[in-house]
């Protein structure tokens, strides 16, 4: 005897769930705008001082986070968010590769013309201070885009990450500078966020972002963890993808 059919559930979460999360990721995005203007007032001011390419680069950087959390608030005021979604993904690209374009530039100038950049407390300070705060709102920003499913939200996300990374390495930079007198750690280190930067924004361009897979998604295989032909694994991932290990983080 033939047993009955089950049926899939629906690929993504209902009205009511998409709009808590929408609601969710602008406010996420606000925070985000927020805090982003204040650091990027005062890493380019700090960098101006202090001669420092990386601490502007970083200042710059927050600008660019800043239009980037922008096209994600564009995308999502509107009625219909997933029909704005490729231009927000462009814009956010466009913000990384602006970006690595001006970092590299200047770092390459520090490096050629032997500037020297000085020790700052303020870009110690700052940086520390986005090393604890960053993760955060980049963690809440990814669940909420993975679960209603939005590329943009996610790659947003990976944007505020990078702050994380950036920040790290603008504290060693910094603080090599400041502990041994080498000033061309600064440029150098202005040129790690030059090439993450460009890496993110050729992701953001293609819309690379495997993790933004409803996680009610229909699975296949999901008890051996594997994927089955155009589904997703146990804990939402698209095959070839490696988030779910990032998110267990």
């Amino acid at each position: 005897m033939d047993l009955p059919l089950i049926g899939r559930p629906p690929a993504g979460p209902p009205p009511a769930r998409r709009q808590v999360l929408a609601r969710r990721v602008r406010l996420l995005v606000a925070a985000t705008i927020t805090y982003n203007v204040i650091e990027a007032v005062v890493a380019i001011t700090a960098g101006t001082l202090a001669s420092s390419t990386a601490l502007i680069g970083f200042g710059l950087d927050s600008v660019i986070e800043v239009s980037s959390a922008a096209a994600v608030a564009w995308q999502f005021a509107g009625r219909d968010p997933e029909s704005r979604e490729k231009v927000a993904l462009r814009i956010i690209a466009f913000s990384f590769f602006a970006l690595a374009a001006y970092v590299t530039v200047e770092s390459v100038r520090a490096l050629v013309g032997g500037a020297e950049a000085e020790h700052s407390s303020i870009g110690l300070v700052l940086a520390a201070l986005s090393l604890a705060i960053m993760p955060v709102l980049s963690y809440a920003q990814r669940r909420a885009g993975r679960e209603l499913g939005s590329r943009s939200a996610v790659a947003d996300s990976k944007q505020t990450l990078l702050c994380t990374y950036l920040s790290g390495v603008l504290l060693v930079g910094l603080g090599v500078n400041s502990l041994f007198g080498w000033s061309w750690a600064d440029p150098i280190a202005a040129l790690v966020i030059a090439a993450v930067a460009v890496k993110e924004g050729r992701e953001a361009w293609r819309g690379d972002a495997c993790c933004a897979v409803p996680l009610n998604a229909p699975r296949t295989d999901a008890a051996a963890g594997e994927p089955g032909a155009g589904g997703v694994d146990a804990c939402g991932c698209r095959p070839g993808c490696s988030c779910c290990a990032a998110d267990a983080t």
